[in-house]
């Protein structure tokens, strides 16, 4: 936690074209409570950082730069990246009835025989501001083992599935803590912290399709996401190129999307989250994901003057929730954008929400990116037998091999 007087450098490599940015390096008290203004660099090339994403290729980087763009052009006015200590959560915040209390899955996840763990372990809890406005306002959790030694070590993300919130994965950030990781989550927009009621994530769906200025499903958490990187990669204890990332279901999409946006996220494994939301609807598989979130659908239905949700409906509602998601930013497109990072996918063989045959041609087009990246035993996906839509105890034991492995 920073309560003291510190500078940081975020460099900003994840943009893909040139633009200049506003240099911030000085720190200042709010309510008696420290704030640190994260220093950001200027001119930031697209050349710089193309040789980072080879791999992407020339139409990659320009797809990768529309995306950046379109995050870009629903933000509230922006303001200097700042970090300021916060406290651990009481009551977390879980918009579902009946509350969620154990996941046998996380539980699982392989964790370190330390003596005196809970003594060992460190608990950071702060809010970076990554743009104006109550949801501009981050909250962080981080987990990690004291060191007598002070030493750079990986860091993973982990991100939450729909209607729940950061401490619900504190089963997860121990166990990869106690191996030694950096542990990580955040609250989505609209969740946790940042929610203020038990249907505060559903009317902010519902608002995105009237009024067309935010994009509260997926894009705009995937800013977060972003800004936490520059955060994360300026960190002593952080080592900035193993900095890894995962997520469940919601979560799972954050990470993908993330992960094509910003290649400062080294590893990457969504967990039941990568779908073909064009396949969904041209192929009436849209049911499923759209039941997940119905009343912003129920919502364009009445205002589409429509007898019942059908696929124009559907259509409708992604472009304007989340534009692109149906279209250049569908799945064959993005996820491809993560070659040569490693990057395994975990889903249920029926999973509902995700179909497997919805990935067929992503599956297709990423493993091509890896091949000719030269590096395609990096790319990876596991469908579990009899599993729909739901992360196992096999799911988590994999991705732990898999950040293992390559962080």
């Amino acid at each position: 936690m920073f309560l003291g007087t510190c500078q940081l450098t975020c460099h900003f490599s994840y943009f893909p074209s040139p633009l200049q940015l506003t240099t911030y390096s000085s720190v200042y008290t709010y309510n008696n409570t420290y704030k640190v203004k994260l220093r950001s660099t200027a001119g930031i090339t697209r050349r710089k950082m193309a040789g980072k994403v080879e791999a992407a290729g020339e139409d990659g980087l320009k797809l990768r730069s529309r995306f950046i763009h379109l995050l870009t052009t629903r933000r509230s006015p922006q303001v200097p990246l700042t970090v300021e200590p916060g406290k651990p959560v009481a009551e977390p915040m879980y918009q579902e009835t009946p509350k969620p209390i154990f996941s046998e899955a996380m539980e699982s996840c392989p964790k370190a025989n330390i003596p005196n763990f809970n003594k060992l372990l460190k608990e950071e809890n702060l809010y970076l501001t990554t743009e104006e406005g109550e949801q501009g306002r981050l909250p962080v959790l981080i987990l990690s083992i004291k060191e007598s030694t002070p030493q750079r070590r990986p860091a993973i993300v982990f991100l939450h599935s729909t209607n729940k919130c950061k401490e619900w994965l504190r089963p997860l950030l121990e166990a990869y803590a106690s191996r030694g990781y950096i542990a990580v989550a955040i609250d989505s927009r609209f969740h946790g912290e940042r929610a203020s009621s038990l249907t505060t994530y559903r009317e902010s769906l519902v608002s995105a399709w009237k009024n067309g200025d935010t994009m509260p499903f997926i894009f705009d958490t995937v800013w977060d996401l972003i800004k936490l990187a520059d955060y994360l990669s300026q960190r002593d204890d952080i080592d900035p190129s193993r900095i890894g990332i995962t997520g469940e279901s919601l979560g799972g999409m954050h990470s993908w999307f993330a992960a094509a946006a910003d290649t400062r996220y080294a590893v990457v494994v969504p967990i039941i989250g990568v779908q073909g939301f064009r396949w969904a609807i041209d192929n009436d598989k849209w049911l499923p994901r759209v039941n997940s979130i119905k009343a912003v659908f129920e919502e364009a239905q009445i205002d589409l003057n429509k007898s019942a949700i059908d696929k124009e409906v559907v259509e409708k509602v992604w472009d304007r929730i989340a534009p692109g998601l149906a279209s250049e930013f569908d799945a064959p497109y993005t996820v491809p954008l993560i070659a040569p990072r490693p990057l395994l996918l975990l889903n249920g063989e029926e999973d509902p929400r995700c179909p497997l045959a919805g990935l067929d041609i992503p599956k297709q087009k990423v493993a091509e990116a890896y091949e000719n990246a030269g590096c395609k035993d990096k790319f990876k996906v596991i469908a579990e037998q009899g599993v729909g839509h739901q992360m196992t105890a096999s799911m988590v034991k994999e991705a732990s091999d898999w950040f293992d492995e390559y962080l």
